[in-house]
């Protein structure tokens, strides 16, 4: 085959995110909380930026206002840096900054100057002990052969937070370089620690040893959690009854005494916080009105440092590397209070919008809720799907209703003899009629598809189990209350 080279010229369309598209884009999606994180991880990196102090605004507002104020005077900068002269600070080496300060920086707080509580031994070691903590405190104050204490320590370290061994007696075996006896043998010490049921393998192993510290072994509650578990996990009653022939009482008596105990061992020693949702949007009610306002708490209020404004002015006192560093962070700088602004607006637009299509829902309640898609907000405001679905992600409204998402307020269209309502509605519907129903009788997913029915809403019934599961309701058969 022959070769040959030649030159082609050929023309393409490429689209390319720049780096500041990106951090737009970025921006956009959000949270307030990690936004605020993002801020202030840029006010470190970036010179040119610098907070707002709240004081210095209505100064700089009062300013404006009055119009006295001269174009240099507004451009002051009350800090002491801008007094020192431009030679000083870019000569200044740490030999002359020894030499100026002559002590140990404990002026310039680097050290407790002892005007703050010294916190004591004792609420220091006030921090809530872990499970693997609290276990391996009561290892090491019993009396166990090394070996047996340092496989009891490998087991400890493969329990889960609810208490659950999470490896194989084997991989425990070959992690420990032990025999399988001695890993038998730490797992029985383990086990016999507090809280009782921890190192189980499985749920019915958790509550089996439970039953030990109870002193119920033997009794018709060990029988069932071996050999009737299957029966247990589906309320089957009547079978338990006839297969260790005894009355329906008696097998509810030990169902009792089996729910009274505990799944998840580890439960009171979870190192978990609590998650606080900060919403991103009010909605208040205002002489009948609706008004939207944009959570700004706990952001930092920008704006370009007049400092290095001045310093870029007189390019003239500037090496290149020095100018071109300022150059590039003034534009980093700008871009991002623009992103900040874009992110402002479209957050509010989106919001308006979603006012403007659930305007019943805020004024009558959770029934007047319209189905709703991210498409019909998109056509609304001339936006692109994308960019609605970014604003909405991981972001929570605060409204007369309560504290929503706003994921919250799209939703299926379900048919009914009044028009299409929202799948949420009918999802609320389904959980109060559940709520109301008998406990000895509850209502298979039939019963409610007939109820929903009455009320002019026609659903299928898998439509109705799908629904339920979502809601994390049981079946009816797992409802069932026999006591």
């Amino acid at each position: 085959m022959a070769q040959e080279q030649r030159l082609e010229l050929r023309l393409s369309q490429k689209l390319i995110l720049t780096p500041q598209l990106q951090q737009s884009i970025k921006l956009l999606q959000l949270p307030l909380l990690e936004l605020t994180q993002d801020i202030n991880q840029e006010l470190m990196n970036n010179p040119l930026l610098e907070e707002t102090i709240e004081a210095e605004r209505d100064s700089e507002v009062k300013n404006e206002t009055s119009g006295t104020a001269s174009e240099e005077e507004t451009f002051r900068e009350p800090s002491d840096d801008v007094e020192t002269p431009l030679e000083k600070i870019f000569g200044f080496t740490s030999d002359s900054y020894f030499e100026e300060r002559e002590t140990d920086g404990r002026d310039l707080g680097y050290f407790n100057d002892n005007t703050e509580d010294v916190q004591s031994p004792l609420e220091r070691n006030r921090k809530k002990a872990d499970l693997y903590e609290h276990l391996l405190w009561q290892l090491r104050l019993a009396y166990v052969p090394e070996k047996t204490g340092k496989v009891a320590e490998i087991i400890i370290n493969n329990l889960d937070e609810d208490g659950y061994l999470q490896a194989s007696i084997d991989e425990i075996a070959e992690a420990a370089e032990a025999d399988a006896d001695t890993v038998e043998k730490a797992l029985t010490f383990v086990q016999k620690l507090d809280p009782s049921g921890v190192g189980a393998r499985d749920l019915r192993e958790c509550l089996l040893l439970q039953l030990e510290l109870l002193q119920l072994k033997g009794t018709l509650v060990e029988n069932i959690l071996r050999d009737g578990f299957n029966e247990l996990e589906g309320k089957k009653y009547k079978q338990l009854a006839a297969k260790f022939s005894v009355t329906i009482d008696d097998v509810l008596a030990a169902v009792k005494i089996i729910e009274g105990l505990e799944p998840r061992p580890g439960r009171n020693y979870s190192s978990d916080e609590p998650v606080h949702i900060i919403p991103d949007v009010y909605i208040e009610e205002s002489d009948g009105k609706l008004l939207i306002t944009l959570n700004d708490e706990g952001i930092p209020k920008l704006r370009l440092s007049n400092y290095y404004k001045k310093l870029l002015a007189n390019k003239k006192t500037l090496g290149p590397e020095e100018k071109q560093f300022l150059e590039e962070k003034l534009r980093s700088a700008v871009w991002l209070l623009k992103s900040l602004d874009q992110r402002n607006k479209t957050i509010y637009r989106v919001t308006e919008s979603i006012l403007k299509f659930q305007e019943d829902f805020f004024a009558k309640g959770f029934k007047y809720l319209k189905p709703l898609n991210l498409k019909d907000i998109a056509e609304d405001l001339g936006m692109h799907e994308s960019t609605i679905s970014r604003v909405t992600s991981n972001k929570y409204i605060q409204c007369p209703q309560g504290l929503l998402s706003f994921r919250f307020f799209f939703s299926n269209a379900v048919h009914s003899d009044t028009g299409d309502i929202s799948s949420s509605t009918v999802k609320d519907m389904i959980k109060k009629i559940v709520s109301e129903e008998d406990s000895m009788k509850p209502l298979n997913d039939k019963q409610i598809v007939d109820i929903l029915k009455d009320k002019g809403i026609n659903v299928a019934r898998r439509t109705t189990a799908k629904y339920r599961e979502e809601l994390k309701i049981p079946s009816h058969i797992k409802r069932k209350k026999w006591f």
